[in-house]
């Protein structure tokens, strides 16, 4: 990547957390951190090659008790899929092992339930 492309990605990555921050907010939510993937066109142009903004490739935060959640030094509420990552984490090495646990049934309801409660809030 020259400095030229990586200016273009970085002025456009930012300009899309800013845009993802406010409709989070509109939203009542508080977009945390996300990623974007980006390429290359075959005439050069730097391109968006993937989702944007999903609970898959971004963490959200619920806006009304996060401040609550901070002051009493609690995990913040979320409608990601982080809590899912972190219970594979904690049963076997997803970077490594070649066969994972399977995900036990209630959170793999919990994580349903958190993504269509954010269709509900679009």
């Amino acid at each position: 990547m020259t400095q030229e492309d990586y200016d273009e990605v970085s002025k456009r990555a930012l300009q899309l957390f800013d845009y993802g921050q406010r409709v989070a907010a509109d939203h009542g939510l508080i977009l945390v951190d996300t990623k974007y993937e980006f390429g290359k066109g075959h005439d050069g142009s730097i391109l968006l090659i993937d989702e944007v903004h999903t609970p898959d490739s971004s963490r959200y935060w619920i806006g009304q008790s996060y401040e609550e959640c901070f002051q009493n030094g609690l995990e913040p509420e979320n409608v990601d899929k982080e809590f899912l990552r972190l219970w594979f984490k904690s049963h076997c090495n997803p970077y490594k092992d070649e066969v994972l646990p399977e995900a036990p049934k209630d959170l793999v309801c919990e994580l349903a339930w958190r993504y269509a409660s954010m269709v509900c809030l679009t």
